[in-house]
């Protein structure tokens, strides 16, 4: 029950040193610089010699499709695939079949990731219309948050109604993340695109129709709301320049309307559209690259708080087709970590931000108990990534979708082995489909 990593260059918050972790069961017992250190006799000794340790990521927003959409993925597919890519735990959507409003739905899904889920998981409650006696008694101990479709949703899960946003504003026990993007601005928008084009519109429209004005319309009152009635709101998937100017500034801990970018929108720019057409098809849209250097200053300057996935997998023929009955959205929890540190290698961000903007922030912003940092008495939840060269393909995809927009993209870095709870979970390529995540709790 003890795991020896050694000799690997450790970052962790905000420093970078060459050391060695001692796991003890489910967590870290020690965390040194001494080479010539007693280790237990039947310890398994991991050489990182030349490689990073790192924390586990934290994804807050993937859509691992279950219960109801399993066709395109589920929580046992997206949670290895998740652990290929050196995360560790995520935060999964309320959009699925049936949606999860109620606790009841919440316990269930809690239930299919205790059988199925290879790192550890936990669920956002939606919010609807009319289902604020849910949101009232949700446990804040095992839910990550409330989620609102403030945009781009339909049924009783689109909520842009005043009254009904200010209820749950005033009443969530827990934070609040929101979708945020205007839907009479997009309709408006896509009518005139429409008659322009029919129904076969260029994809390089989409950023126009899902607008940057649409964007900050919706965000801008979703952080008034959050002041006004003094709520913990963290805006997702963030692809504008403007809507930086709505988040709290300071220490995080102390934030109440925080924002996450996603990897797409660091890593794309509205020029994908013309190469890749509906693969880059994501709401919110990719924006400019003014935008796309924006976000990734803001994350430099410590203004931007998480980076996540919004892993989204359709199957491809559910992407194909005119742009009016294409599906938004993509996969992307295999390669998060590796994409950020490609950008690393082209020198737009730093390892250091990487890790703090994926593993420190979302467990600081949630408020993730003992999880999220490499300490003494944490949780032994971590990453171990090498230098080594690699291109992404169809034949070392994990998602049951069988597709990425990444297809041919050379990488620099990989992710060698994972860890969970002290358990080697993914390791050069495989996966030990006997190990089970944990449900994440919150202070």
């Amino acid at each position: 029950m003890f795991l020896y990593i050694h000799g690997g260059t450790i970052i962790n918050e905000g420093k970078s040193f060459r050391g060695n972790i001692l796991i003890h069961n489910d967590r870290i017992e020690r965390i040194s610089e001494n080479d010539r250190e007693d280790i237990p006799q039947e310890a398994k000794i991991i050489d990182a010699t030349g490689k990073y340790i790192i924390p586990g990521v934290i994804d807050d927003q993937v859509h691992f499709r279950e219960p109801g959409l399993t066709h395109k993925g589920d929580i046992r597919e997206g949670s290895r695939a998740a652990a290929a890519g050196g995360v560790t735990s995520f935060m999964d959507m309320p959009n699925v079949k049936p949606p999860t409003v109620t606790n009841e739905l919440l316990r269930e899904k809690q239930q299919i990731a205790r059988e199925n889920a290879a790192v550890n998981y936990s669920f956002y409650l939606g919010a609807t219309t009319d289902n604020i006696e849910e949101i009232r008694k949700v446990d804040p101990h095992t839910t990550c948050g409330i989620k609102i479709f403030m945009g781009s949703s339909t049924g009783n899960m689109l909520v842009d109604n005043r009254e009904s946003l200010e209820k749950i504003f005033a009443e969530s026990p827990i934070l609040i993340a929101t979708h945020c993007e205007d839907n009479a601005t997009i309709n408006r928008n896509l009518e005139h695109y429409k008659q322009q084009y029919g129904e076969d519109i260029p994809p390089f429209c989409h950023p126009l129709i899902r607008s940057r004005e649409c964007c900050y319309l919706s965000s801008s009152m979703a952080a008034e709301l959050a002041r006004k009635h003094n709520s913990r709101l963290h805006i997702l998937h963030l692809s504008t320049k403007e809507e930086l100017d709505l988040l709290d500034q300071g220490p995080r801990t102390q934030k109440h309307v925080t924002g996450e970018v996603c990897v797409h929108h660091l890593w794309f720019n509205d020029q994908a559209y013309h190469t890749k057409g509906n693969l880059v098809k994501w709401n919110p849209a990719i924006k400019t690259e003014e935008d796309r250097k924006a976000l990734l200053q803001a994350l430099s300057e410590n203004r931007l708080d998480i980076i996540a996935t919004d892993h989204a997998p359709h199957l491809p023929e559910e992407k194909a087709g005119v742009y009016t009955k294409s599906a938004s959205g993509g996969p992307m929890v295999q390669h998060s970590l590796v994409v950020m540190l490609e950008l690393m290698e082209k020198g737009e961000i730093t390892f250091e931000n990487i890790v703090d903007k994926m593993c420190h922030a979302p467990a600081d912003i949630f408020r993730v108990e003992e999880r999220g940092y490499l300490r003494e008495g944490y949780k032994a939840d971590i990453a171990i990534i090498e230098k080594h060269p690699w291109t992404v393909a169809k034949d070392n995809l994990l998602y049951k979708c069988g597709w990425s927009p990444l297809e041919g993209q050379k990488l620099t870095y990989k992710v060698e082995t994972t860890i969970v709870n002290g358990q080697i979970v993914y390791d050069q390529g495989k996966i030990n489909d006997t190990v089970r995540g944990e449900m994440l709790t919150f202070y």
